[in-house]
């Protein structure tokens, strides 16, 4: 039930931050402006709670392990994201971003479950499954139409 909590306050705070980020950007006049802001304040807060965490618990980073091309692919991939709602919330507001979003993370992780995506567990891609991506596609649908 808390990671449950927990995923759903992260989608809060998602939520809260399109808004946020949008405003920042229509202040800069440059909206990837405002991306990079978000991603330099969150990035130091992340660095500071790492460094204080491998100091805490005696684990050194190990920045040789990862595959090169993983210690970038996450922040691309997030930087569009955030990018992407920071130009499209002032267009089609803050729910239709999110119920957007939320619908194309639903399809890739159903996706991703289906081929074992970097070692996950392969989860079949059942009539459940797909019935509540299809309901969850409506919705993000009729949020946007109606």
């Amino acid at each position: 039930m808390l990671w449950a909590l927990m995923g759903v306050f992260a989608g809060a705070c998602i939520a809260v931050q399109a808004p946020i980020n949008a405003n920042l950007g229509r202040a800069l006049e440059v909206p990837i402006a405002a991306a990079a802001v978000s991603f330099l304040a969150g990035g130091v807060v992340l660095w500071a709670l790492a460094f204080g965490y491998s100091h805490l618990t005696a684990t050194p980073i190990n920045f040789a392990a990862p595959a090169h091309w993983t210690l970038i692919a996450g922040g691309l991939l997030g930087a569009f994201y955030v990018f992407s709602n920071i130009t499209l919330t002032p267009m089609i507001g803050a729910a239709a971003v999110m119920a957007l979003s939320v619908a194309g993370q639903l399809i890739a992780g159903l996706l991703l479950d289906k081929v074992g995506f970097m070692g996950m567990a392969v989860r079949e891609i059942s009539l459940g499954r797909v019935a509540g991506a299809a309901l969850l596609i409506v919705g993000a649908v009729m949020i946007r139409v109606l």
